[in-house]
Formats: structure tokens, C-alpha cells, sequence
């Protein structure tokens, strides 16, 4: 989730690392739904005109409505997926579908930091080292076995369910909850560095990160039911904390990238979740 890598890649200790700033004040639900939309999926969705370009916008003061982001892309899976079902595909061929139009139509921005986590996590060396490799947009041997072993989970998860109705409601709650927990992140860890777009997304409200949660398990209980739902919520707020600690011993905080692979992380454990429970 790291913007434009920039030709400066100068790394702060740990003391000069400040705290994320209180995001911007909310323009309203509308405003912030187009926001969340158009940061999150390559959907032609403009953002709200606030005189800057989408980078310098307060995201976390958006964070309410990033499960929106999340139940958009569900759907979109969720849809191709429905239609090649009913052209005649095998579950196979549509898992592999619905995974792809969301990595498409997300612009495969939380892959792109599951990937650069994954190299993170690999890389021997010190925190600034780490940093470093987080930052560079060459692809490891472990970001390429994440995305590898994510895609299979994915479609796994999906033919293992078989029934369309149950993809559907997978794909949807797996994505929405999967947003709705990244502000919890964003409140609890620091920043791991001072520059890039983590740095100025600014920092969730309260009750902008209690209505994130509230709202993604409102959503999923609507598309799998009020239990599968919750516990749902539960598996992905351990699976992103699981995240966000280990970010916080190897770089002291989070980034952009870490935001993508706890999104990730957490879908991919919501998923399994919902197959254990069919």
C-alpha cells in the first residue's frame, strides 16, 4: 500500500520516527465512501475534490467506509465468479476467475505488500535494511512464494465450499473484514518511517475505527450469516494483530505495505475459517 517509491530512500531511527497525525475531519459518508473506493480498487470512481490529488488525502479519516471498498470487490468476485458457474466452468476455473477480477479491480495493491512483507521478513539484516527492502519494487524469492501460496489458499478456499451461495458470501465477508480491521492497526502501532503514503493517511478516530468493525460485521452478517460472520471478525482482528506485531519487533511499526499484507493475511485466515465452519 506504499505510493510512489521515491529516489530518496533515507531511513529514520527509531527516536525520529513520529507518531501518525489525527486524520483530516470527515466530509461525510458519500465523501467518504469515494475516498475508501477510489484509494482501494482502479475503479473510476473520482475522489472527493479537496484541492489535492488522492496521495494527500486524509484516508484514515475515511476509515469508516473502507469495508465499502472491501464489499465492492467482493461483489465484483463474487459476480464472475456466479457467471461462470453459470456458463458451465468447473468451480476450478471460476475460483481462479473471481481471484483474479478482485486482484484486478483492487490493482493488486495489497498483493504488492504481502509480497514486499513477505521479502521484509526474509532479508538478514538490521531494521533499516529492512525498511529498504520493503521499499524496493523488485520482487524476492519470498514475496513471490506468498503470492504464490495466497492464490492457492484463495481458490482453495473457494472450491472447497463448492455451493455458489457460500463462495459469495465468503468472497464478500472475507473482503470487507478485511479492510475493516486495518484501522485497528493504524491506532494501535506507529509509524515505521516518515514518508510515504502511511505516513500521511493520518490516524483513525475511535469512532472511525469502532464504525469500520461494526460496519464490515454488518455487512458480512448480511452475506454468511450473524455467526460465521463474528467469528469471522475475531480470526481477522487476530490474524492482522499477528501482522502488525511482528512488524512492530522487526521495523518498529507499520507501512503501507504492512496495512496490505495484514489485509491479506486476515482474508486468507477469514476464508479458511468459513470453509472450517460449512
Amino acid at each position: 500500500m506504499n505510493g510512489p517509491r521515491p529516489m530518496n530512500d533515507s531511513i529514520e531511527s527509531p527516536e525520529s520516527q513520529p507518531q501518525s497525525q489525527p486524520a483530516k475531519p470527515s466530509g461525510g459518508w458519500l465523501d467518504d465512501i469515494r475516498l475508501a473506493v477510489s484509494f482501494f480498487t482502479r475503479l473510476p470512481v473520482k475522489p472527493p475534490a479537496t484541492g489535492g490529488n488522492l496521495s494527500q488525502m486524509s484516508l484514515a479519516g475515511a476509515a469508516r467506509a473502507y469495508p465499502i471498498a472491501g464489499l465492492v470487490l467482493g461483489l465484483i468476485g463474487s459476480g464472475i465468479y456466479l457467471l461462470a458457474m453459470e456458463l458451465g466452468l468447473s468451480g476450478l476455473l471460476a475460483a481462479l476467475l473471481a481471484v483474479a477480477a478482485t486482484v484486478i479491480a483492487g490493482g493488486a495493491l495489497h498483493e504488492d505488500g504481502l509480497a514486499d512483507f513477505a521479502d521484509m521478513l526474509g532479508v538478514r539484516g538490521d531494521r533499516a535494511r529492512k525498511l529498504s527492502v520493503m521499499r524496493d519494487s523488485r520482487i524476492g524469492s519470498y514475496g513471490t512464494l506468498a503470492l504464490g501460496f495466497s492464490v492457492a489458499i484463495k481458490v482453495g478456499a473457494l472450491v472447497g465450499l463448492g455451493e455458489p451461495r457460500l463462495v459469495a458470501g465468503a468472497l464478500i465477508a472475507s473482503h470487507v473484514i478485511g479492510r475493516a480491521v486495518l484501522p485497528v492497526i493504524m491506532r494501535s502501532l506507529p509509524l515505521a518511517r516518515t514518508d510515504g503514503l502511511a505516513a500521511g493517511a493520518g490516524k483513525p478516530s475511535s469512532a472511525g475505527m469502532y464504525q469500520s468493525l461494526g460496519l464490515g460485521l454488518l455487512i458480512a452478517a448480511i452475506a454468511c450469516g450473524p455467526g460465521p460472520a463474528l467469528v469471522s471478525l475475531v480470526v481477522g482482528a487476530v490474524a492482522a494483530y499477528l501482522v502488525s506485531e511482528i512488524a512492530r519487533r522487526q521495523i518498529g511499526g507499520y507501512t503501507g505495505d504492512v496495512l496490505g499484507a495484514a489485509q491479506e493475511i486476515a482474508q486468507l485466515a477469514i476464508l479458511i475459517n468459513i470453509v472450517s465452519l460449512a
